[in-house]
């Protein structure tokens, strides 16, 4: 797995510039032996910027760059002239990183950059000093004094990566979900036949007629996932804000005897309920992957798997993610759970309004 595992986590450091002090000066005219002060202001220091940007996707970057400095500002020139204000940093980070500050005990973020554009001042520049003709008054008419300018901020940051997608394909290692992504849209995740192949969640956009939403490929889970196991809980964290949940069982490791879908099933649901109960909530639908491996002989009772789970009340679905079978009626089937969703909360909305 090696440091890839890392790119949805990041620690930074950051520093914004100081104030520029302020000048002491006074002016030189002929004919005038002693001039009024003429000393100007320094110039602001430069602020970190964080910037969310759609076209970033993971926290990589940051493995070889984890220190950020702002310009200082410049001192105060004479004739009453401000410094130059210190150059702002502005880091580029993807849509949906949250920040935290990395000292503080409780977890509250800083901020969650979950629109693109978003920008957030991490550390704001130091306010420059005021020069001496600032402080010319009726009753000190030569004041030969200035500020100093304030100094920046310096603070630890942790970036936490929580992609922002309608729909998150959840499931065991090997499951498909890397080839069921690559089918549905144009992502182009790595797909091999070892365990935790995805190392880094993918996104990939669904178009269904006129509409289309986006679609999160989540690493494998295994049990205890919520506790640390496996990839640990770090990718769970992906799934808080999809709003439909597609639980992809492998029928292939089924018709194997290596596993049981049922039990599958209420296993990575009871790792999201450990990890956000909440997750329990969320639409879902259950779709038996790899049918292509189905023998047609009927020795394989993936029917009574499909009964089993429907009496639970789940949307069942099968196809292959590998020969596109059953692709199109996913897609069409979670487009209509979205619109659902979207006119549910269109009318709480309706309803909450004074």
């Amino acid at each position: 797995m090696g440091s890839e595992t890392f790119v949805d986590e990041a620690s930074i450091q950051v520093a914004s510039g100081a104030g520029g002090p302020g000048r002491v000066g006074f002016r030189r005219e002929k004919f005038v032996p002693r001039g009024g002060p003429d000393g100007g202001d320094g110039g602001n220091g430069g602020s970190v910027i964080l910037v969310a940007d759609r076209n970033e996707n993971t926290l990589l970057s940051f493995r070889s760059r984890r220190s950020f400095r702002a310009g200082n500002g410049e001192p105060g020139g004479g004739q009453q002239a401000t410094g130059a204000d210190g150059a702002d940093v502005e880091i580029r980070v993807p849509v949906g990183t949250v920040v935290f500050d990395a000292e503080a005990d409780d977890e509250e973020p800083l901020a969650d950059l979950s629109a693109d554009g978003q920008r957030f001042v991490a550390a704001r520049g130091g306010r420059g000093g005021r020069g001496n003709a600032r402080f010319k008054t009726s009753t000190r008419q030569t004041p030969d004094f200035a500020q100093d300018g304030l100094p920046g901020e310096s603070r630890s940051l942790r970036l936490s990566l929580k992609l922002l997608a309608d729909v998150g394909l959840v499931g065991f290692p090997n499951a498909g979900k890397s080839t069921l992504i690559r089918s549905i849209s144009a992502a182009k995740p790595r797909v091999a036949s070892y365990p935790f192949t995805t190392l880094v969640p993918s996104l990939g956009v669904v178009e269904v007629g006129d509409r289309r939403f986006v679609v999160a490929d989540i690493p494998g889970l295994i049990e205890g996932a919520s506790d640390g196991a496996g990839l640990g809980d770090r990718f769970l964290r992906h799934v808080e804000r999809t709003r439909v949940l597609v639980h992809v069982l492998d029928l292939g490791a089924m018709l194997l005897e290596e596993r049981n879908l049922l039990s599958d099933y209420e296993v990575l649901r009871r790792e999201l309920e450990r990890y956000r109960p909440e997750l329990l909530e969320r639409r879902e639908v259950v779709l038996l992957n790899k049918t292509d491996l189905v023998p047609e002989d009927g020795t394989a009772d993936v029917n009574g798997v499909a009964a089993a789970l429907a009496s639970n009340g789940c949307t069942v679905l099968r196809g292959s993610g590998a020969t596109g079978q059953g692709m199109r009626e996913l897609c069409v089937a979670l487009q209509r759970i979205l619109d659902e969703e979207e006119r549910a909360e269109a009318e709480a909305a309706r309803a909450d309004a004074p």
